[in-house]
């Protein structure tokens, strides 16, 4: 579900509100992104994972009336991993602690989730200033984004955004495999393919105020993301990803084998037998990968089967 406008930042009511913050090294912003979070949503919860950091963040977190929860090992993944564990709310509000989301537009996702019974409302970025978001980064989120929509079948807008809106029985699901930024991935995979209602909603996305530096490096976690999505598509579409890789051996199989099957056809002999066992040995490769496949289907299908049970026995607090 896609949504092209801001609905009224009405104040949404009831349910237990819990924002989680993952910070590194945020001491400049984590106080600003606390606030702000208070202000528009009285009554939340709002939890900061210090995740090893250095600084003063929390310090400065737990002074501005945040919870502060710490996590050892370095990482986005591991960071949210630990908050949805320790955390106990009806809807998480997953944001960074650097200023570059805004909480403004909280309330009227909380409100496009609740309104439409969704269990997931990703904020897409939205930005005015040059300088919030790099020519590269934009041309790279554009081709992760068309990539995932091949592999997931599932169009997206901003796969990597880290403003996330979701339910209780949306986190109970999440096995977070992912330790770094790849996380926002794995979270839009996991609803893609157990074809959980998921809702889109334009924020505003701000650039990192004076002083503040960004974690992300452009280059290795371009590469982890990549292999993120293919270690996520193999996992979930084992027959696919194998009976691909089952395919090119084949082939490859077939390219060395086929000019000696011809060449015995014609004079009755076999010149070149290291080629014809390499490729007699490609074309059992090629069978055993394509069987093993097949096997992990069978395995996938039942483990999200199971995940979409326990999901549905979740149930889904009005």
């Amino acid at each position: 579900m896609s949504v092209n406008h801001i609905l009224p930042a009405t104040t949404p009511s009831c349910q237990k509100i819990a924002v989680i913050l993952p910070a590194h090294n945020e001491e400049k912003t984590v106080a600003a992104t606390v606030q702000a979070f208070q202000q528009v949503l009285p009554g939340c919860e709002v939890v900061v994972c210090d995740n090893a950091s250095t600084d003063q963040t929390a310090r400065i977190a737990r002074k501005a009336g945040a919870r502060v929860i710490h996590e050892p090992l370095k990482g986005k993944g591991n960071a949210v991993r630990r908050l949805l564990a320790t955390v106990n709310a009806d809807i998480y509000i997953l944001a960074d602690a650097d200023q570059t989301y805004d909480a403004q537009s909280a309330p009227a996702m909380i409100e496009l989730l609740e309104q439409n019974h969704l269990d997931m409302v990703t904020g897409i970025r939205q930005h005015t200033e040059s300088q919030s978001y790099r020519t590269g980064h934009l041309w790279g989120n554009a081709l992760f984004n068309r990539l995932f929509g091949k592999l997931f079948k599932t169009p997206t807008q901003d796969v990597f955004s880290g403003y996330r809106v979701f339910t209780r029985r949306f986190a109970s699901i999440l096995p977070i495999q992912s330790s770094g930024f790849e996380i926002e991935t794995e979270m839009t995979a996991i609803a893609s393919i157990l074809k959980i209602s998921t809702g889109e909603l334009p924020v505003h996305y701000a650039p990192r105020p004076a002083g503040s530096t960004s974690k992300l490096r452009t280059w290795s976690d371009g590469f982890k993301i990549l292999k993120s999505f293919f270690r996520l598509f193999r996992h979930f579409y084992p027959a696919h990803f194998y009976g691909a890789v089952a395919g090119l051996t084949a082939l490859l199989s077939l390219c060395l084998g086929l000019p000696i099957v011809i060449e015995f056809m014609q004079t009755g002999l076999v010149p070149r037998i290291p080629t014809a066992i390499l490729a007699s040995s490609l074309g059992m490769i090629a069978f055993v990968i394509f069987t093993t496949g097949i096997i992990l289907e069978a395995l996938a299908r039942n483990r999200i089967e199971q995940r979409k049970l326990f999901f549905l026995a979740s149930g889904y607090k009005e």
